[in-house]
């Protein structure tokens, strides 16, 4: 059984009832947060690629073992340096630009009204505050999945700092290349096979790979692993990767539950 598209059950708090959320945080009280970005994924995937995935890759996990899927996050992220695709070498930037039909200064770091370290400690304070939030709600254990590969960083430091405290509840985060890439020499890219065969699992619809230039053409905010391009992004595989990790994240829940001190967070 395909768990994404055979399994009915809905595991989202915010589309479940009260005595619905009740009811699994009491048989299994496990937070997933998804955290990524809106970003270019190539012309052939959504903008909120990496959060969609992040949240796939939860509900996956919770139908697994139990828990709830909070709402992703897909803004407060830093968005200077070198933190999102749109603003990498100028070749790039204005390539990325010119499809979104936006000017390439619009991706300029001074856009925001923040430097880098403040965007960092605002995302962080950010993180801690889901965190608080999620322990309101009476849950035990509470899992960043991050979507956006950056975000692994700071979800680490803020389930670091939060486990740090006398708390009720644990914190712990993943990303999903992370978990697999003993099992993958080439776990992980941007928009080429590894992501894209996500997206084609999670949202056929939305994926169109005619939009991709022929083999051999350069693949504008594309970053391919190992030669696997998206052009052969196949989706039986992305449902594959997706549940294996899955089955990962609900083994480290449960063990969270039953473990009575906190727990080192996702090794970086």
């Amino acid at each position: 059984m395909n768990i994404w598209t055979d399994d009915p059950t809905e595991v989202r708090y915010h589309m479940l009832r009260p005595a619905e959320a009740r009811s699994r945080r009491e048989s299994f009280p496990v937070a997933y947060v998804p955290l990524g970005t809106l970003e270019w994924h190539g012309p052939h995937n959504p903008l909120g690629s990496d959060t969609l995935q992040a949240e796939g890759i939860a509900v996956i996990a919770a139908r697994l073992a139990g828990g709830l899927v909070l709402p992703p996050l897909y803004y407060g992220e830093p968005r200077v340096g070198d933190q999102i695709v749109e603003t990498l070498p100028e070749y790039q930037n204005r390539q990325i630009a010119e499809a979104m039909g936006l000017n390439a200064s619009n991706f300029d770091d001074d856009r925001f009204p923040a430097a880098r370290a403040e965007q960092d400690a605002h995302y962080h304070a950010l993180l801690l505050h889901i965190l608080y939030e999620a322990q309101s709600l009476g849950f035990k254990v509470c899992i960043f999945a991050a979507g956006h590969y950056p975000l692994i960083n700071p979800a680490n430091k803020a389930a670091e700092t939060f486990n740090a405290r006398p708390n009720a509840m644990k914190a712990w985060a993943f990303v999903d290349y992370q978990l697999l890439r003993g099992r993958y020499t080439y776990a992980g890219d941007h928009a080429a096979y590894w992501e894209t065969s996500h997206m084609a699992a999670l949202y056929p619809h939305r994926v169109d790979l005619s939009l991709l230039p022929e083999r051999g053409q350069p693949l504008v905010g594309i970053s391919v692993t190992e030669g696997h391009l998206p052009q052969d992004a196949d989706p039986a595989f992305g449902y594959r990767i997706m549940l294996e990790a899955a089955q990962m994240i609900a083994d480290k829940a449960r063990e969270l539950i039953q473990s009575p001190a906190p727990s080192c967070v996702a090794d970086d």
